[in-house]
């Protein structure tokens, strides 16, 4: 939709490949999740539309008992931002998903730019993690996760750029992996067939 279309190409032909059917979420229009087994939340300019998005109370309540129920889910830059407390932005205040307890502030000026090398901690809930393994990736974003009523677990920690803090990225909880970080899928880091087999052990202990 128009709030988050920050995808790869690859990217989503890579989740494909891993066996995963594509299934189009308008966050603006549609008043709830379809029946899906993973979501994926791209990066975008939600701030350019968050009266809409807030607007619409429907999906946004739809996507936070979701994950509150264990749905798995990635969200990048855009995405994080939507799924926190509130977006403000120009001297505005607009609600979220209010998963992540923090709001999403934009600045004047960028936030985080450029190349990041991050380690992921052991914290990450996607299955086959190296933790000595160095990820080469990106950041660009003028918002900040600010105002955080809680203690969070990441799944990242940053070896060089900003992500949430300034030492961590990748905020986890329950099923939830959410990052300023935009991922590519590559050979030296197979984001994309690691969610999906993510999506397909969730989907093993549903059923015990």
């Amino acid at each position: 939709d128009p709030a988050f279309g920050f995808y790869y190409p690859g990217d989503l032909e890579a989740l494909q490949q891993a066996g995963a059917t594509l299934v189009p979420v308008n966050t603006l229009q549609d008043s709830a999740l379809p029946d899906i087994d993973g979501l994926f939340i791209g990066g975008g300019f939600p701030e350019t539309h968050m009266q809409q998005l807030a607007a619409n109370a429907s999906m946004r309540q739809s996507i936070r008992t979701a994950i509150d129920n264990g749905l798995p889910t990635y969200a990048e830059c855009g995405g994080l931002m939507y799924l926190s407390r509130s977006l403000i932005w120009n001297g505005q205040q607009a609600d979220m998903v209010g998963v992540i307890p923090g709001d999403a502030v934009m600045h004047p000026k960028p936030q985080g730019r450029g190349y990041v090398k991050l380690q992921e901690t052991a914290d990450m809930p996607w299955p086959g993690g190296d933790t000595t393994h160095t990820i080469n990736a990106h950041e660009f974003h003028y918002s900040r996760l600010e105002n955080l009523t809680a203690t969070g677990k990441f799944a990242y920690r940053m070896r060089r750029g900003t992500g949430i803090d300034g030492q961590h990225d990748g905020w986890v909880y329950r099923n939830l992996l959410a990052s300023y970080t935009h991922m590519r899928d590559t050979s030296q880091f197979r984001w994309a067939q690691r969610f999906v087999e993510f999506i397909r052990q969730t989907q093993r202990k549903n059923r015990l």
